[in-house]
């Protein structure tokens, strides 16, 4: 028995080391593959690192990786009012504020001064915290250190997600080694996008606070530091208590790692950071955008350089016609209303002087109404057939007949224009007509000046837009732009000289003020007569002054003013344009899918937002006088006056009286010119 209970016993001891000799060579077979293996990619990685680093420039051509340069924006005092572009400014990481480097450490990268480059351990915690939020491992927390985000400004901005995780590795390994901490630091804080157009923490200083990154205090780091995560959505400019908020989260971090004390914790959480003043009013957003689309590309877009940009904006007419907007809006429009407005101020010669395209003040990067939305001017646009018919021989105090009016349109029918009070009152002076906007006197007038007279003088005072040549051309039927309109009205306080709109006057470079471009203004051409500029103006101050006139509303008690109202088919589009003896508004007021407004008209909410603006425009300012030319206005019609339903002017006795006045016209601007001449006056 017993020698048989013993083999079996021999057996099993003689299996044991046979299979530990087999599982152990097959462990050590895989542990020298792996260590092959881990050599091999250390040796590859170390290849891949070195080839990286012989790549590497000096680090002082990479810290401005801006692909144009800033455009600073000065207003017609020498301030700076607005930056367009990519905006900037160098200064090393060493040059900044403690409290700025600290805030951005804690926030980004609290073991930046102690890695190589890359945090195995920060990886892994953000893949953890993406997948317990539900995303991927590599969508929201990247986890990557301040060499890392280096890495992937600026060299890998292109590559895919994974690609650029993979290669962030080496690159950052690589970046260690060529360059110091504060050299990677400072490539960091001036590439950094912080929104509105600001890279880098010197430009993001200037721009929200207006200092530079080295002066910046506890609560402004904090801010400015929030950025990194989302620079759009935290941008003080753009939500200024959303960015305070996250600004407090920056400070917890920073009290938490030791950077602050309690007593600096507090008095920063009590004390949050605001904008500067400049920032705060966000002043000529859309007069701003309006320059950089209007001014020479290769010099504003395309260059490389930062350059300043003198213009003709003026902020305190800024926020004059800022302020009689959302004052209009607020005493006079219903709760909810999506109505918009817009606003231009101009000086006699042309040059902007401010600018509102729309009821989002400081507006940048939106829709302009004032520059870009082409919209009917309806009476607005009567000045100009008024100024055709007196170009073309008739006199302010001619009657033509107001009375129901059919003209046969080829292809179209018949059309009967109305007046808006749907009366008639007979034979009426050009000035009355004027000042009660009716329709059939100034469809009368075009036709017997000939529309083509009216749509060329329209375009040589300033409306450039496509004029409809058929009889809805007196009504204002064709498009324009605000500004246009504006500008072409100048022409009338410019004494018939056209007046092109402005904005920039110089361009110059930034760091050495060479001169690129000077765009100072010159006499524009005469588009009408003196004595036709001198009669409009003077008929369109009939509009304000007199009892029957549309524009009553738009009255400034002992300044003298003129304009005219406009309102288009089922009340679209409302304007009022006029001028002192100093400056010129236009207001525009609609909607922009065209839904008509209600009980709205020109002379209406319009005319009180171009009151509003004009009383704040001349505050300070003595009542100037405005260039009429008063004609003589009879007191009863002459009994050839009238106009036959199909037009027509006055007849037999009337164009006599017409053609001596045309006569007389004439020879007195010939002595006036001549005295001119003489004088040395334009």
């Amino acid at each position: 028995m017993s020698s048989k209970q013993t083999k079996p016993s021999t057996r099993k001891r003689a299996r044991k080391p046979f299979l530990s000799r087999l599982f152990g060579g097959a462990f050590r077979l895989i542990g020298k593959i792996v260590l092959r293996l881990l050599g091999l990619v250390a040796l590859a990685s170390a290849v891949v690192v070195l080839y990286f680093y012989m790549q590497l420039p000096p680090a002082e051509t990479l810290l401005d990786g801006r692909e144009r340069g800033s455009v600073a924006m000065l207003d017609r005092n020498g301030e700076i009012f607005a930056w367009r572009g990519e905006q900037g400014g160098v200064v090393r990481a060493s040059q900044m504020s403690d409290d700025l480097i600290n805030a951005v450490i804690a926030t980004e990268d609290k073991r930046f001064y102690r890695h190589l480059g890359i945090s195995p351990r920060g990886i892994v915690g953000a893949i953890r915290i993406n997948m317990s939020e539900g995303r991927g491992p590599l969508q929201g927390h990247g986890g990557s250190t301040i060499t890392q985000q280096v890495a992937k400004l600026v060299f890998l901005s292109d590559e895919t997600t994974w690609r650029r995780k993979i290669l962030e590795i080496p690159y950052a390994l690589a970046l260690e080694l060529a360059y110091s901490k504060e050299e990677i630091l400072s490539i960091y804080m001036n590439r950094a996008y912080l929104g509105a157009s600001a890279n880098g923490f010197e430009a993001a200083a200037q721009r929200y606070f207006g200092i530079s990154a080295r002066q910046v205090d506890v609560p402004q780091s904090a801010m400015l530091a929030g950025l990194l995560t989302a620079p759009s959505r935290f941008a003080p400019t753009r939500d200024l208590s959303r960015a305070q908020n996250r600004s407090q989260v920056i400070l917890r971090l920073m009290h938490d790692q030791g950077y602050i004390d309690d007593t600096q914790y507090a008095q920063a959480r009590n004390n949050p950071a605001v904008l500067s003043a400049e920032a705060q009013r966000r002043a000529g957003g859309y007069f701003a955008d309006w320059v950089m689309e209007d001014g020479p590309e290769f010099l504003i877009e395309d260059s490389r350089e930062d350059v300043e940009i003198a213009t003709t904006f003026d902020p305190a007419i800024q926020r004059g016609a800022e302020r009689a907007l959302v004052s209009v809006f607020d005493d006079l429009v219903r709760d909810g209303s999506e109505a918009q407005a817009a606003i231009v101020v101009l000086s006699a010669d042309g040059a902007v002087r401010g600018m509102v395209g729309g009821r989002a003040i400081g507006g940048a990067g939106t829709f302009n109404r004032a520059t870009q939305a082409l919209r009917q001017p309806g009476s607005a646009f009567k000045p100009f057939v008024y100024a055709a018919a007196i170009e073309a021989g008739m006199d302010p105090s001619d009657r033509i007949n107001d009375a129901p009016l059919t003209i046969n349109i080829p292809g179209s029918g018949a059309w009967s224009p109305q007046n808006y009070s749907r009366t008639y009152r007979g034979p009426i002076t050009l000035s009355e007509a004027l000042a009660r906007s009716t329709n059939t006197v100034a469809v009368r007038v075009s036709e017997q000046t000939g529309r083509e007279k009216v749509i060329q003088t329209a375009h040589e005072m300033g409306l450039d837009s496509d004029l409809t040549n058929s009889p809805a051309l007196a009504l204002g039927a064709s498009e324009t732009t605000l500004l246009d309109l504006t500008g072409a009205y100048a022409t009338f306080l410019n004494r018939g000289r056209r007046a092109e709109p402005y904005g920039l006057t110089q361009v110059r470079l930034r760091h050495d003020g060479d001169v690129l471009l000077s765009a100072a203004p010159e006499l524009g051409h005469r588009a009408i007569s003196e004595r036709t500029a001198g009669y409009v103006t003077w008929m369109m101050s009939q509009v304000i002054e007199a009892p029957y006139g549309t524009g009553n509303r738009a009255a400034l008690g002992d300044r003298s003013v003129a304009g005219k109202s406009g309102t288009t088919d089922a009340a679209r589009d409302a304007w009022f344009i006029g001028f002192s003896g100093d400056y010129v508004v236009g207001v525009w007021m609609g909607y922009d899918d065209n839904t008509p407004l209600t009980g709205v008209t020109g002379g209406g909410l319009p005319a009180e937002i171009w009151k509003r603006t004009m009383q704040n425009v001349h505050e300070g300012l003595p009542p100037s006088t405005l260039p009429v030319v008063v004609p003589f206005v009879p007191q009863a019609p002459p009994p050839t006056a009238s106009v036959g339903n199909q037009g027509g002017g006055n007849q037999g006795g009337g164009q006599i009286e017409r053609t001596i006045r045309q006569v007389d016209q004439n020879l007195g601007d010939v002595v006036e010119g001549l005295l001119r001449g003489l004088l040395g006056g334009n």
